[in-house]
């Protein structure tokens, strides 16, 4: 019988507001959350506060969350190896999220790298990952469409799931980066990854 493992992700709505959300008011939303009963909670990241002003506190919220009470595991975002030096840290982090996208254009725009240099990343975060008892999950931006023109199909999907799934990655999270998708394209995509991957943990980001 498979699993579904559900997970929320405030960190993802909190960001894309630019009006700062006060540290407390962080803390007790993301407290009630923890109460709720997800698998997962993905709470903050370690990035550059030049890049996103709105998570700059994400070491602050951590400190006030109630774990004591919760079965969820907390989930951090990292952008580059010293997020994720920053992140290891902290025992409360079970997984490390990364943000791999299949459009040169957009992992060009979101981190400042091509797909080249954003796979080698994803080499050593595993092993950071690894050496420090956590697990690296990967998303998979652009999973239901590219808006920039650049080659998006469901084999190139399998191509980079493939290549992951190669270094022992196991969880995979497609992302629907642009909101494109829909409950065909998403039933499309995930009848062919799930039967290919049965070693992995497959996820959904929408």
């Amino acid at each position: 019988m498979n699993e579904v493992q559900l997970v929320e992700c405030p960190r993802d709505a909190m960001q894309g507001i630019n009006t700062f959300i006060e540290t407390e008011q962080k803390i007790a939303y993301i407290n009630s959350i923890l109460k709720c009963g997800f698998d997962t909670v993905d709470f903050g990241s370690f990035v550059s506060p030049k890049a996103i002003p709105q998570m700059r506190d994400t070491e602050m919220v951590l400190e006030g969350l109630d774990l004591s009470s919760s079965n969820s595991k907390l989930l951090a975002i990292v952008a580059n190896v010293r997020g994720a030096e920053d992140a290891m840290n902290f025992e409360e982090i079970s997984y490390i999220g990364f943000p791999f996208s299949i459009s040169e254009i957009f992992q060009q725009r979101n981190a400042n790298s091509s797909i080249s240099q954003a796979s080698k990343r994803v080499e050593e975060l595993h092993n950071l990952c690894l050496k420090n008892k956590k697990t690296l999950v990967v998303y998979i931006s652009m999973a239901f469409g590219n808006p920039y023109g650049d080659v998006w199909n469901p084999e190139l999907v399998l191509l980079w799931m493939k290549h992951f799934s190669d270094l022992e990655i196991k969880i995979i999270s497609l992302s629907d980066t642009i909101g494109v998708s829909t409950p065909e394209s998403i039933t499309q995509l995930f009848s062919i990854v799930i039967p290919a991957f049965t070693n992995l943990t497959v996820g959904a980001h929408l």
